[in-house]
């Protein structure tokens, strides 16, 4: 380079020279040679093509030159240029995270980065050379080799999802892809391949998968997964002629624990009891949780009721050992609904819909035991979607009535208050018995409306007595669980007695046991609350739950009554008379009254007035009527 800017000098140099000494000669010989103005003439003309052509040369010879120079120059910038982007390429390929191969046109290995040696466990030299056949792994087919490189060969360039081998012998996924390489004359030159490890994408998939498809406290399939094996299941029993059976189980009184040990615990034993589960079933037999403390079971091969009536006793005896957990020893007992295929349903939603049925049927009938579905149970259920969407038109259109019934003081026979029941006078089947829509409306939540209800009618009922001058203490009405779990009953409460104008104390609101237990806690604020202002408390059907005596003992309450179950048998059973002693000494030591429902005796009356007794209610004091055929004048005598 430095040469070619030296002779490019050296010739400019030359040229004014040249041109220093041709000036001097040119003044010397016009000065001493010419004489006349026409020699002179002609000789400045020769002169001057002379000097034009001498000056051309000149000229020409420099800026070949100098045009060589240039040239050169910009060749060595491109070139300087080409080799920055060299090392930044070079850079880029040795820190890039991704693995980079490099094949000749024959396929041997050429080149490769240091993210391939980190990935795949091999050193360059080692493959240098080598064909990447070398990192198959086997999982797949030619098809899949010859579909690559006929893309290859048609678009340049492929990409995808292969699985590779490490050096290790560790099959891994890859996302790859390979790109072919032309040289200046279009020729295939070089494959690059530059790859990925999507190992831990797989196992996030995988995992996620699992997730969406498993219990996480269990780990055992949850509802979507259960239901589609059974579709699964379903199909190939249709194909192979074969039955199933679904069982649905369900923990009996599960919250309690829950309530009284805390979720922690409550969570410690649904994983001791599905592992116990899973320990009883053979292979063909899933497993799951469907949710709370609800399992099921399917059993693909089960042609016989009597299989699954067996296989339903064995998870009932089975789950009966204790379960230790935490230093508690905990007793469950287990109710289980049981529906066949093909005989029961033909769906996978009819199988599970029919197997909840009679789930509800074995824990309606005592718990603790198991049920068959039955196509009486479909009557059934479609009877309650009926009762269900015909009650709440009943609310709408005025069909509900309120049936007062006396409670008498056992001590003097006086009539001292009256208990609101909701009755239903339908318009084609005339006066629907309780039993039948009550169940119904707790299972659809209108039950709390209906209370609400009742208690707004019993209060306006307790002011027209009133102001006709009949002396009543009280009227009470029933409060659901689903109305005393809501937060706004005190409002409710407070607003009905408001409106109606009636005194807080003559408003009596009975409240389940079970109610009580469902939330404790709340439960207890609650009727603070309503102890406030002023209304009267009682437990209802008290001795058929689970009372902790120690939260008995805190909750504000001024009656017991005793559950009607335990009066049937007085005064001959003498379980149901050591019971109903029991209640009433513990009543009596709590400083609460006693109220004994269902007497229809008046050997049951004298014998709860001779434990100490007060109050009676049933039909020998007086059936349920609504208010305007109340008797006032019937006092029955209890001897």
């Amino acid at each position: 380079m430095l040469a070619t800017y030296r002779d490019a000098l050296r010739a400019a140099l030359l040229y004014l020279l040249l041109s220093v000494v041709w000036l001097q000669i040119s003044g010397y010989l016009l000065n001493s040679f010419f004489d006349s103005s026409e020699e002179l003439l002609r000789w400045q003309l020769i002169n001057g093509y002379a000097w034009v052509v001498l000056s051309a040369g000149l000229i020409f010879i420099a800026r070949a030159r100098l045009l060589r120079c240039l040239g050169v120059g910009a060749k060595l910038r491109e070139r300087s240029e080409d080799r920055e982007r060299l090392r930044q390429a070079a850079a880029v390929f040795d820190c890039t995270r991704e693995g980079v191969l490099v094949t000749n046109c024959e396929g041997l290995i050429v080149h490769v980065n240091r993210a391939f040696m980190e990935i795949t466990g091999y050193q360059s030299e080692e493959v240098l050379g080598q064909r990447p056949s070398l990192f198959k792994s086997g999982r797949h087919p030619a098809d899949f080799y010859r579909a690559m490189f006929a893309t290859l060969d048609s678009a340049g360039e492929w990409s995808g999802e292969i699985w590779n081998r490490r050096k290790s012998g560790e099959i891994y996924p890859q996302w790859q892809t390979i790109r072919v390489i032309h040289d200046d004359h279009g020729r295939r030159n070089q494959y690059v391949a530059v790859f990925s490890d999507i190992s831990a994408i797989k196992d996030s998939e995988h995992e996620l998968m699992h997730l969406a498809h498993h219990d996480p406290l269990t780990d055992l399939p949850n509802r979507l997964l259960f239901t589609d094996r059974v579709e699964q299941a379903l199909t190939s029993a249709q194909i192979h002629k074969r039955g199933c059976a679904l069982l649905m189980i369900d923990l009996d009184h599960f919250k309690m624990i829950n309530d009284s040990l805390g979720h922690t615990i409550g969570d410690h034993l649904l994983k001791a009891v599905a592992g116990r589960l899973k320990g009883m079933f053979d292979p063909g037999i899933t497993l799951a949780r469907l949710g709370g403390d609800e399992f099921a079971v399917l059993a693909e091969c089960c042609p016989q009721l009597v299989q699954a009536a067996a296989l339903a006793q064995r998870i009932i005896n089975g789950l009966k050992e204790p379960f230790a957990i935490d230093g508690h020893q905990l007793f469950i007992n287990t109710s289980i609904g049981i529906s066949l295929f093909p005989s029961d349903a033909l769906s996978v939603e009819q199988l599970l819909r029919n197997a909840d049925s009679a789930l509800f049927k074995a824990k309606s009938t005592g718990r603790n035991d198991y049920a068959l579905y039955t196509e009486e149970l479909t009557a059934h259920a479609q009877q309650r979607v009926e009762i269900a969407f015909e009650l709440r038109r009943a609310l709408d259109q005025q069909e509900l009535q309120v049936y007062y019934q006396p409670v008498h003081d056992l001590k003097t026979s006086r009539l001292i208050g009256v208990e609101a029941l909701v009755r239903w006078q339908h318009p084609q089947r005339g006066l629907v018995s309780p039993a039948e829509f009550i169940p119904v409306a707790e299972r659809t939540g209108l039950i709390a409306e209906i209370d609400a209800w009742v208690m707004a009618q019993a209060c306006r009922q307790m002011c027209q007595w009133q102001r006709d001058g009949v002396v009543l203490s009280f009227v009470a009405v029933n409060v659901s669980s689903r109305l005393f779990a809501r937060r706004e009953l005190y409002q409710q409460v407070a607003q009905v007695l408001h409106e109606t104008g009636l005194e807080p104390a003559c408003l009596e609101l009975e409240v389940t046991e079970s109610a009580v237990m469902d939330d404790p806690e709340v439960a207890l604020e609650q009727m603070h609350r309503l102890r406030e202002l002023g209304v009267r408390l009682a437990i209802d059907d008290f001795g058929t739950g689970y009372s902790s005596l120690l939260r008995l003992k805190r909750l504000p309450v001024q009656k017991l009554k005793i559950d009607q179950g335990f009066v049937a048998g007085l005064p001959w059973d003498e379980d149901d008379a050591a019971i109903s002693r029991v209640i009433i000494a513990l009543a009596q030591s709590m400083g609460m009254q006693v109220h004994a429902e269902g007497i229809e005796q008046v050997e049951q009356a004298a014998f709860l007035l001779e434990q100490g007794c007060d109050l009676g209610q049933g039909y020998w004091f007086g059936r349920p009527l609504p208010a305007a055929q109340l008797d006032w004048m019937h006092v029955p005598v209890v001897h």
